[in-house]
Order: structure tokens, then sequence, then C-alpha cells
């Protein structure tokens, strides 16, 4: 096996990847602009500025390549040494990943109405994962060298993808229970809701798991750059589920419109009610539960409102 295989092979395959992914962020990028026209200034700002920092993440990735495999390849001295630009795409992904986790926070925050012990405890999170990440970053700066920035700040890393992986889980959670919560409260969206709970748990495990491999590796594999491989991926991940969850809206919107009050009065048990009742007020209280189930449902699928 080539000596080379645990540092440069792992950041060249790692950073084929990233590329792979960033071109998705690309095409989730223009597709949105092109989906959702009329949505909030906000959030096209939000989605402009994941797209500059996903691409700004990859430019650096590439002059990191450069300077290991052109300007420097058979120095093996060089192994160890950390470019700047390795350090930015650290900072860069940690932005990503805070930009990522502030969205869903929200939505869990509109989701909670207005719960803020449900959505400070992420935000928490993923303040401690953008500080540890930009302190590890200036310390790559400055010491210039894997040895010598494992031995005094593993811990820091480490910290800073744990606190990631944790901020995923809870997001996971958070959403899982408010989304049963409003499916129990609903009466014919059900399938939209499993829909969006099943996202759920497919991008805060594709997320989570990415995290803590580059985590084990990191600790584990003192004399490897795996962990760097890996961690050039995981912004891409993050960028492409905030981008896709804003991308299925209008499909869970086309679901949400077939469900209309006639539906309602349709359903077996309804139609067996007395013809003076389905013609009295509560007929229209029942049509209201209708609107009531979707709003239920557009704190999911609606951000921008």
């Amino acid at each position: 096996m080539s000596p080379y295989s645990g540092t440069y092979g792992a950041l060249l395959l790692g950073a084929l990847f990233a590329s792979g992914f960033s071109g998705i962020v690309a095409i989730q990028s223009l597709l949105y602009f092109k989906l959702y026209p009329k949505d909030k200034k906000s959030l096209q700002a939000l989605v402009l500025v994941v797209w500059l920092f996903d691409v700004t993440h990859t430019t650096l990735v590439w002059a990191a390549m450069w300077d290991y495999m052109v300007e420097n390849l058979g120095e093996d001295s060089y192994e160890d040494h950390i470019p700047g630009t390795i350090a930015f795409s650290v900072v860069l992904t940690a932005a990503l990943t805070f930009l990522t986790h502030c969205f869903f926070a929200h939505r869990i925050y509109r989701l909670s109405r207005g719960n803020w012990y449900l959505t400070v405890p992420v935000l928490i999170l993923a303040l401690g994962r953008l500080a540890s990440a930009s302190v590890s970053g200036g310390e790559m700066i400055k010491l210039k060298s894997y040895e010598m920035f494992r031995a005094q700040f593993r811990w820091l890393f480490s910290m800073g993808l744990a606190l990631s992986s944790g901020a995923d889980v809870l997001i996971t959670v958070l959403l899982f229970v408010l989304l049963r919560q409003t499916k129990a409260g609903s009466l014919t969206l059900g399938h939209i809701i499993d829909a969006c709970i099943l996202y759920t748990f497919e991008t805060g495990s594709l997320t989570s798991v990415a995290t803590v491999v580059s985590m084990i590796c990191w600790i584990t594999l003192d004399n490897s750059l795996i962990f760097l491989g890996l961690h050039f991926i995981i912004g891409k991940l993050y960028a492409n589920s905030l981008l896709a969850s804003l991308n299925t809206r209008k499909h869970l919107r086309r679901s949400r419109a077939t469900v209309t009050a006639v539906d309602l009065m349709n359903m077996p048990h309804l139609s067996t009610l007395p013809r003076d009742f389905q013609n009295s007020k509560e007929r229209a209280d029942i049509r209201g539960v209708q609107v009531n189930v979707i709003k239920s449902v557009q704190y999911d699928v609606d951000v921008e409102k």
C-alpha cells in the first residue's frame, strides 16, 4: 500500500466526493430560485449565502490539494503541514453547519408555536459548534502542524464534531415529536406528515453519521488524514439538507391541496349525520377543522411565511 494512501489519497477522494456534492448544491440552488421566485428576500439571501459558502469551500479544498499534490508532492515532511486553505475550509464547514442548524431551529420554533425552551438548546449547540471550529481553524493557522494540533487541541476539534452531531440528534428528535403531535391532530394529512417525518430522519441521520465517523477517524487514526477527507463532505451534506428541505415544499403543497373540505364531508362517519346537522353551523365548524389541519402542516412546509 502506498504510504500516501491514508493522507493524500484520503484527501483526494474527499475532494472528489465533495466536488460532486457541491454540484448538487449548485443544482438545488438554481432549482430553488426557479421554483420560489416570490419567497421572502431573507430566505433567498440565506440560499445565496449557502451557495457562495459552498463554492468558496470547494475552491479552498482544491487549492489545498494543489498545494499538497503539485507544489509539494514528494516532500514527506509536508504531510504534517496544515495549509491556510485547510484551516479556512474547516471554518466554512462550521459556518454551513451553523446556518443549517439555525434553519431547522427556526422550523422547530414555528412547529412548537414559539416554544423557546425547545429552540434555545439547539441554538446553544449550534453556537458551540461554530465557536469550536473557529478556534480550531485559528489554531491550525498558527501551529501549521497536524501533530502539534492533535497534541494540543484534539479535545477542541472533537468537541466541535460532537456538538454538531448532538445538534443533529436533538433536531431530529424534536421534529419527530412535533410532527407526530401534528399528525395526531389531523384527519387526512397523515401521509404528508409521514413524508416529513421520513425526510427528517434521513437528513438528520446522514449528517450525524458523517460527523461521527469523521470524529472517530480523528480520534483513533493519529497518522491519517481520513478524518479530513470526510470533513470535506460534511459541509456539503448540511447545505444539501437545507436546500432539499426548501425545494420539497412545492410537492408537499400539491399533496396538501388535494385535501379539501369536500373530502372531509365525504368521510364515512360524517356522511351518516342528519341532514339538518350537515346544514347547520356545526358543518361550518367541521370545515374549520380542515383549515386548522392545513395550518398545522403549514408550519413545516411554508417556512418562509
